[in-house]
Parts: C-alpha cells; structure tokens; sequence
C-alpha cells in the first residue's frame, strides 16, 4: 500500500556532493516522519536525519553541517542533500517514512539506493 522511491545514488569522490530523492505514494495518510537510514556492509542500519510533519529535524553526529533534509509535504517526497562526503558515508541508504495511528508508530522502507564514496 506504501511506496518508497529512492533516486540519486551514484559514486562520488571524497569531498563531492550528492542529492538523495524519495518520493512517496500510496497509502500515506498521517505521515508523522520522514528520514533517511543508511547500512554499511557488516553494520546496523542506522539514522542518518529525520525530519517530522512538524519540521522539526534530527541528524546523526557524524553527518551534522554536512548533511541537510528537506521535505515538500504537498508533493510527498523528501531529500537528503549530501555535501563534503566522506568514504566512511559509503553505504545503503533507505528512506523511511513514519505513519501514526492512535498514538503507534509504523515504519515503512525503500527499496535503497548505494552511494559510494572513494576515489
């Protein structure tokens, strides 16, 4: 019923830049979250930024000034602006988006899109 769309990976060299699209559709009444997770190989998913319907944003310590979300709630999509990439941020990353009922969250996942990272 959801779908989760990732564009924009690719291989970049140390220090280059990269602009991650999600494009959501289907069943995404009450969206609470959007994010980006990223999964290196032998590691744990983990969050990269998240952004709420709010507008509030969170982002993991080691993407902080390098990284920016954004989302346009009419269009249902969010992006991931990559700047000043680095190889440790080659991975997998997924877009997420959070749904909320009576107070329960539900996640929902892409398919994933590699980025790599190296010169």
């Amino acid at each position: 019923q959801v779908q989760l769309v990732e564009s924009g990976g690719g291989l970049v060299q140390p220090g280059g830049s990269l602009r991650l699209s999600c494009a959501a559709s289907g069943s995404i009444f009450n969206i609470d979250a959007m994010g980006w997770y990223r999964q290196a190989p032998g590691k744990q998913r983990e969050l990269v930024a998240a952004i709420t319907s709010a507008g509030s944003t969170n982002y993991a310590d080691s993407v902080k000034g390098r990284f920016t979300i954004s989302r346009d709630s009419a269009k249902n999509t969010v992006d991931l602006q990559m700047s000043s990439l680095k190889p440790e941020d080659t991975a997998v990353y997924y877009c997420n988006i959070r749904r909320r009922f009576f107070g329960n969250g539900y996640h929902y996942w892409g398919q994933g899109t590699q980025v790599t990272v190296s010169s």
